[in-house]
């Protein structure tokens, strides 16, 4: 399925377009800062509009501080905070150096940032959270640890910028099959082919604001919102979380054109009475998560809006979007972006991927690489089908991953904390659709006692990140399973909806 030229506007023809054009992101911004050294790029309530200049400067600092702390070209730095310039500065500033963003949820509890530590081996971690200095140094003591504005000694002067479109830029950790998260390591050429193809599809150009509410270690909020601003120079106003009022308000405040967010905050944003304010702009996108076409239907209802959904993952960045021009096609993700390429394969049919935006593969995970490429395609465990107009939506997935509001949550990473549980003797965690999340965790569990939703919500969070709670929990006397012992998932399920 080759159908990306679905996206290109009147004029522009295949031949021409150029994914990789200033081969990488930082050397992209870094020339139009310097072009345009006046001109505001990010703006968040603390600092007020930051201008280019001042990211410039800002990030050489900071790249100088880091690269005094034993950070080399290649080597790891552990990012978490809320969305601010500070933080934009702080990424910016580990590229120009040439090493490799670890971007982490800052949901994460004790276990989950010490096995990121672990595993990915960071020389620095920029951290807000307090907490997170014992649970680093308990992983790891040789890492550095250091508050978002970099509070480091600066030595000697240290080239920066040399980095070139093969190296590795962001090391995104994902949940694997086994429940533990593994890094997906993306590439400058991967993040910024996607971008390119993105500029393209959607008529992104520099008169264009976003008001950016998702938060920056994913790839929506981050490959995506971010990226995509500061590559082709429109100004990003940026909002520590999402709260409905400010969202709205900001839209009119900043005179927005642009918004993306997940299915979850449409449906509280159609809640409002000042939802209207989403007519003043030019393009909502939804990401993330399966947008309901009731939802998509409601939005425009309310507001005039036709949502632009689309479809991406960690290890791709984006894949298939539906048209600027032409029907956006509720339940549909669209068609290939440009430079993607898109296959059907098995029974039931497997979305397969491959383009300049797709990932090398995960951290140090040889046999888990091997299994998730097929002759240069990557599989993605979604399942899809293609309608007689092209369009690609997803039927379901072939692994269990369930996707809660955007995060992704895997189940076995859920049922490995609910098993510590002294009364439980054994569990199992399915996601059930929900109007709201998209998805909800759902628990079942064996135990000598019937359990209550509030004792498993407060024991998995203190353990895993709050989307990770279960929502619900059910106690049964035995859990289904087929003649080889294995738990039949399907029949939990069903027992809900019945």
């Amino acid at each position: 399925m080759n159908a990306w030229h679905r996206h290109l506007p009147e004029g522009l023809e295949q031949s021409e377009v150029e994914l990789l054009a200033g081969e990488t992101l930082p050397s992209v911004w870094v020339r139009q800062w310097r072009e345009q050294p006046q001109r505001a790029v990010i703006h968040d309530p603390e600092s007020g509009w930051v201008k280019g200049q001042e990211l410039l400067d800002r990030s050489e600092v900071v790249a100088q501080r880091l690269g005094h702390a034993g950070v080399e070209p290649g080597d790891r730095v552990l990012l978490s905070a809320t969305s601010s310039a500070e933080l934009v500065v702080a990424h910016v500033a580990i590229l120009r150096l040439g090493a490799v963003v670890m971007p982490t949820n800052g949901a994460y509890r004790a276990e989950e940032v010490e096995h990121v530590v672990s595993d990915g081996r960071p020389k620095v971690a920029i951290v807000e959270q307090p907490e997170w200095r014992e649970w680093i140094h308990s992983a790891d003591p040789s890492v550095a640890v250091t508050s978002p504005s970099v509070e480091l000694e600066t030595g000697r002067n240290i080239r920066l910028d040399r980095t070139e479109t093969t190296d590795p830029a962001l090391i995104a950790y994902t949940s694997g099959t086994t429940g533990r998260p593994k890094g997906a390591v993306l590439s400058h050429g991967n993040l910024l082919s996607s971008v390119r193809g993105l500029e393209i599809a959607w008529r992104w150009t520099p008169d264009d604001t976003l008001i950016l509410a998702l938060p920056l270690f994913h790839m929506h909020g981050l490959g995506v919102g971010l990226h995509g601003s500061l590559a082709v120079g429109a100004k990003v106003v940026l909002l520590s979380e999402f709260n409905v009022d400010e969202v709205l308000h900001s839209i009119a405040k900043f005179d927005a054109t642009m918004f993306f967010g997940v299915p979850t905050m449409y449906s509280r944003l159609l809640e409002s009475p000042k939802a209207t304010e989403l007519e003043q702009l030019r393009l909502c996108v939804s990401g993330s998560a399966p947008l309901a076409a009731e939802l998509h239907q409601s939005i425009h209802r309310v507001t005039g809006q036709h949502v632009l959904e689309r479809y991406g993952m960690t290890e791709t960045a984006m894949l298939v979007s539906n048209p600027y021009e032409g029907e956006r096609r509720p339940g549909a993700v669209g068609f290939p972006l440009p430079g993607v390429e898109v296959r059907l394969e098995g029974d039931p049919a497997e979305i397969q991927v491959k383009g300049p935006n797709v990932f090398s593969g995960y951290w140090e995970r040889p046999d888990e690489n091997t299994e998730a490429f097929v002759d240069g395609w990557f599989r993605t465990g979604d399942l899809g089908a293609i309608d007689p107009e092209g369009y690609l939506s997803i039927v379901g997935r072939a692994k269990e991953l369930i996707i809660s509001g955007g995060f992704n949550v895997y189940p076995r990473e859920v049922e490995d904390v609910i098993s510590q549980y002294e009364p439980i003797q054994e569990c199992a965690v399915v996601g059930v659709p929900d109007e709201e999340w998209g998805e909800a965790v759902i628990a079942f569990v064996v135990a000598d006692r019937e359990i209550s939703d509030e004792e498993i919500k407060n024991f998995v969070g203190e353990r895993l990140a709050h989307y990770k709670r279960p929502r619900r929990t059910y106690t049964l006397k035995t859990l289904p399973r087929n003649a080889l012992g294995k738990i039949q998932k399907n029949r939990l399920v069903g027992q809900i909806e019945t």
